[in-house]
């Protein structure tokens, strides 16, 4: 029943909507989505090809106090990367910073060499991450650029952001940096299984042949 609620909510659910609908203990109902969040992770998932877009976005909690600097800002949220193939699949990482090591790193993990073409903003630490025989371009989000030639533009993975900050926010109210990870891999999971007539079966399967994640391994610092 819990895993038939996480796969088909856009949003996810959380933790005290399945207390309240199963009538478990609000520690059983947090334990038992992770347990599936857990088997949600793809391993060793096919790269991304054809057209692909990345950006990043902040997410997570709320500014405390007076302080309303960006550092303030930042020590609060989190930092999340992510990329998309134009209808397809796709991937994302929590990050320290969005440096141009850490970016190209994340880049060449989830796109194939032969990958056409990469799509960004304007952000500098992208640049030089096309190579012989694939194309970067971006759009310039802080001159009010959203769409040039027709389809250059980062809509595909804005999407992905808005739901993510749905989900944060309406869905689960406050996720932990240390947890983030396991939130974005139920996200990719539902995202890239959205056609999928037998994703039921599927992630009953990846929970059957998942290896058990420990309680006391979850609540540890």
């Amino acid at each position: 029943a819990v895993m038939y609620m996480m796969i088909e909510s856009k949003k996810g659910i959380s933790a005290n909507q399945v207390k309240r609908t199963i009538g478990v203990s609000y520690k059983t109902a947090w334990y038992l989505c992770h347990r599936i969040r857990a088997a949600m992770a793809e391993l060793n998932a096919d790269k991304l090809n054809g057209t692909v877009e990345v950006d990043e976005t902040w997410v997570g909690g709320k500014l405390k106090g007076h302080g309303k600097g960006i550092g303030n800002y930042k020590k609060n949220k989190s930092l999340v990367v992510g990329i998309i193939q134009r209808d397809g699949k796709v991937r994302m990482q929590r990050i320290e910073n969005a440096d141009r090591k850490t970016l190209h790193q994340f880049i060449n993990d989830h796109a194939a060499p032969d990958t056409e073409i990469i799509i960004t903003d304007e952000n500098k630490a992208y640049l030089g991450i096309g190579d012989h025989d694939t194309n970067h371009d971006s759009v310039n989000h802080s001159k009010k650029e959203w769409v040039k030639a027709g389809d250059i533009h980062t809509n595909g993975i804005e999407n992905v952001w808005s739901l993510l900050k749905r989900s944060v926010i309406g869905t689960y109210h406050k996720v932990s940096k240390k947890h983030l990870g396991a939130y974005l891999d139920e996200l990719e999971w539902r995202i890239n299984n959205r056609d999928n007539k037998y994703l039921f079966r599927d992630t009953l399967k990846k929970l059957l042949e998942s290896k058990n994640v420990e309680y006391q391994d979850l609540v540890a610092s």
